[in-house]
């Protein structure tokens, strides 16, 4: 590393300590004034609070959960009890309630709730939303992603979006980091050098073409060059920044630009010094306002260039492009049309493949697949190809129901998919399906269609050398209906702990059986089974077979809460798809934090009812519930200090 560039991350780190302060969000409350259907639940749910939940909470949970004692699991209900519509609290509310509905709380051997007061409890969620004012939440200003950096250095230079390959491997959605290290630094650092050293030209060489959009011609004349590095700055911030630069912005980009000038670098090296400083800048690193807004009232809309990334980094994982540049230039960007129009044209263009990539294969947690270890003496089948295919079907599954605007419910239960010869040999269709290309196949066997058959979330809900009924049915429960299954209790047996030689002959089914006759185990099983075993004719990698590894034929039915009897994965594909209210509402909830990159609290749950009535208006379509996120309240505004 030269001086100056030890210099330069010096220069940076203190530019960054300043805008860590700035990117802090406020956490006052918003006051705006509530409208009058509002105000009145408000007053319902505080009455409800006050009369039916403080009353339970008192006589079952706060003798082990408050202060003044050493706490469950960390939980104290006392500050719930003095403000229970704080945001703080709304995970809290969800994860007491999933206990108490489970019967996992309170523990056995104290008193009991009555069926009907544990209703009641689980319809304090319904209502505790009311007692927050509307507010977009905390505002994060967050750093690209691994995937965002590399494609903007692509969009920006043309290098390989790879070039990024040394950076550790982030999860994206919600909670984003914005932490930013002296080490990571350095790795911006070496990265852009790289970057650089690939577009430019070196020094006596002819320009590249890059490097001609990028610097313009160099300066006739010594006089001239203040302001051609000027000009230069202000072009080559704009992009990078994704918005105009700030006055004060493009003083510290002529300050390097001065600096290679005072070390006898030339223009074009000073050039490059200075774009390199771009390149490790906090402005281009994270997503941050065009400018500072000062105004008395809390709440403002975002303004267009940042609407513009926003946007741009949720649907393609990349900086927003000249069409969007152009309308956020105009100021026309926020119109709820114009917006809304922009939104259907990225969704046809191919880079929005980035939505499944960020968004869909962390929703069906199908972004470790690549890794997850498989036994290859029983799943030969699991090679990199295979497990490329079982992404890719997804992928394509995900892309064809956006681009198509079909229906949510597709999702659970459709007539098609997509193949490649060797995926096909899963689904026995290995006589019609050959060659390596991934194609739409139409689909007869009513078992098959839709996400709960498919061979990769299959083969990701299981372990290396078995199914996992436990696994599949936590699976439905929360990435399909959204429900908080509660995590298992310490100390629990696996089944690999059982006495083998007293299972030898049973079936998964009759050992699951066993475990769960454990009353620890048994509040939660007595929902996952079930779910879990409709799913059992599949193997951990997707195969349908109809016996076991014992040889003992597969039994799939199974019984729901309601009454619900199903006997095959058919049957019961058809009981979930009737909850499509639930699995929308789930959908809408998950892409909401993932566009707003934090966990949804407090007002959000207004917000999301507000959404599911759009989008059942127009039944439930997957490009109306994008683009009702993208118009939505938190996404459009966001609080000031």
């Amino acid at each position: 590393m030269t001086i100056i560039e030890a210099r330069l991350i010096r220069n940076t780190l203190a530019i960054l300590a300043l805008g860590v302060l700035w990117i802090n969000p406020n956490t006052g409350r918003a006051q705006a004034a509530e409208d009058e259907s509002l105000a009145a639940r408000k007053a319902e749910a505080k009455k409800f609070f006050s009369k039916r939940v403080t009353p339970f909470i008192k006589k079952y949970c706060r003798e082990c959960h408050q202060n003044r004692r050493p706490t469950e699991a960390g939980l104290s209900f006392d500050p719930a009890l003095q403000t229970p519509g704080h945001a703080a609290f709304s995970e809290k509310w969800k994860k007491s309630a999933a206990r108490v509905k489970a019967h996992d709380m309170p523990p056995d051997g104290l008193d009991q709730p009555t069926d009907e007061e544990r209703q009641m409890f689980a319809e304090w969620l319904e209502k505790v939303k009311y007692l927050s004012p509307k507010d977009p939440g905390p505002f994060v200003i967050r750093r690209l992603t691994k995937t965002e950096y590399g494609n903007t250095l692509h969009d920006l230079f043309g290098v390989d979006p790879n070039i990024v390959a040394s950076l550790p491997d982030e999860v994206s959605g919600e909670g984003y980091l914005n932490s930013l290290s002296p080490l990571q630094l350095e790795q911006y650092l070496t990265i852009s050098q790289q970057v650089l050293d690939q577009a430019l030209a070196p020094e006596g060489k002819p320009p590249t073409k890059i490097q001609k959009q990028l610097f313009g011609e160099p300066p006739a004349s010594v006089t001239d060059v203040q302001a051609a590095a000027r000009k230069m700055a202000r072009a080559l911030a704009r992009k990078a920044y994704r918005r105009p630069p700030s006055k004060a912005e493009l003083e510290v980009l002529l300050n390097v630009f001065d600096l290679g000038q005072q070390n006898d670098l030339s223009y074009l090296a000073s050039s490059r010094l200075m774009l390199k400083a771009i390149l490790v800048s906090p402005q281009f690193l994270f997503i941050t306002p065009a400018k500072e807004i000062k105004a008395e009232k809390g709440i403002v809309p975002l303004d267009d260039y940042q609407l513009a990334s926003r946007l741009s980094y949720l649907l393609w994982a990349t900086m927003p492009d000249e069409e969007l540049m152009a309308l956020a230039d105009q100021g026309k960007l926020h119109e709820p049309a114009v917006l809304k129009a922009q939104v259907t044209r990225m969704l046809m263009d191919s880079r929005s493949r980035a939505l499944f990539d960020g968004f869909g294969a962390q929703w069906l947690k199908l972004g470790n697949l690549h890794d997850r270890t498989f036994d290859l003496e029983k799943f030969p089948q699991m090679t990199a190809d295979m497990r490329t295919a079982m992404y890719d079907e997804a992928r394509l599954f995900f892309d064809s129901i956006v681009r198509e605007n079909r229906s949510l419910a597709d999702f659970i239960d459709s007539d098609y998919t997509f193949l490649n010869g060797n995926l096909a040999t899963l689904y026995g269709l290995e006589k019609t399906v050959t060659g390596p290309e991934m194609r739409k196949v139409k689909l007869t066997n009513g078992n098959r269609g839709g996400i709960l058959g498919m061979p990769g979330v299959l083969a990701a809900t299981s372990f290396p050398n078995r199914t996992s009924p436990v696994n599949r049915g936590v699976w439905v429960l929360e990435q399909v209906l959204g429900d908080e299954v509660p995590a298992a209790p310490p100390n629990v047996p696996a089944l690999e702990k059982q006495d083998q030689k007293q299972v030898a002959n049973l079936t998964l089914r009759e050992r699951t059986e066993l475990h769960r006759a454990d009353p620890v185990c048994a509040n939660c099983h007595r929902l996952l089974d079930p779910i879990g075993f409709g799913l059992e004719n599949f193997d951990a990698i997707g195969r349908w077979r109809d016996q076991d590894d014992n040889g003992e034929a597969i039994d799939a039915s199974g019984e729901l809460p309601g009454g619900k009897h199903f006997s095959n994965p058919r049957e019961l594909k058809t009981i979930i798809a009737a909850h499509n209210a639930e699995f929308s509402r789930n959908l809408v909830e998950r892409l909401l934090a993932y566009a707003l990159c934090r966990r949804l609290e407090g007002y959000d749950e207004i917000v999301v009812d507000q959404l599911m009535q759009k989008i059942a208006q127009d039944g439930y379509r997957m490009q109306t519930l994008i683009t009702a996120v993208v118009t939505s309240y938190p996404f459009t505004h966001r609080r000031i200090e």
